[in-house]
């Protein structure tokens, strides 16, 4: 399955990969898209942690979603996904909202974290824990409300702009006094529309396959 990549980028960079613990907060939009990027790339060990059940309005983006997969739960289908691609994945599947009264129950050892939620308290506290137990952490931004995904950019939290999401955090990231740069996926297109969030495939997609590329040429020390 991973010759091609292995052709690539060596067999000591692709075991490096290969033992890279992940944390997966989210699996909608962006999570689904960095969740299949990963294991696609050769990670291993991830733990995904979602609480929703898969609804006919994620049949659009969500790569967790399918007639078949209609109410069934975002962690487990995920976790069936990844076992019909490699069955040595070993994957922690979570059913839970991620919270400040929980989040001290999760591991400590992870190497990556990818925040693909989209709620803000849930934000802070990721932000927290990984600063707490030094784990590298990126942080996706609004992606909901846009369709240029050339856009879409890694970038420090401090310097995004145009987002609403982005602002709230980065005002609750400076209240907490988390000082230090937090790596974010951000878009500098601004939502073209108010009100409730709307969602193509292509933004949210990118954000995640990004995401990931992201945490590959850290591993592997590309510039």
């Amino acid at each position: 399955m991973y010759d091609r990549i292995i052709q690539l980028i060596g067999i000591n960079n692709f075991e490096k990969i290969n033992n890279a613990k992940i944390l997966l907060v989210g699996c909608g939009g962006v999570g689904s898209f960095a969740y299949i990027a990963l294991i696609r790339s050769g990670f291993l060990n991830i733990t995904v942690i979602d609480k929703d059940k898969v609804e006919l309005s994620n049949l659009n983006r969500q790569l967790v979603a399918n007639l078949k997969t209609i109410g069934k739960s975002k962690v487990e289908v995920a976790k069936d996904m990844a076992k019909e691609l490699n069955p040595n994945m070993q994957i922690n599947a979570l059913e839970m909202n991620l919270t400040k009264d929980n989040i001290n129950t999760l591991a400590k050892d992870y190497d990556y974290i990818i925040d693909a939620c989209d709620t803000l308290n849930a934000k802070l506290e990721l932000i927290k824990f990984a600063k707490e137990n030094n784990i590298k952490i990126i942080c996706s931004m609004g992606m909901g409300n846009r369709i240029n995904a050339s856009k879409i950019k890694i970038t420090d939290l401090d310097k995004t702009y145009g987002d609403p999401l982005a602002k709230a955090l980065r005002k609750l990231v400076k209240d907490n006094h988390l000082n230090g740069h937090i790596k974010v996926c951000f878009s500098e297109e601004e939502p073209i529309k108010k009100g409730a969030v709307n969602s193509m495939i292509t933004s949210p997609g990118i954000a995640g396959i990004l995401i990931v590329n992201e945490i590959i040429n850290d591993i592997i020390k590309v510039s």
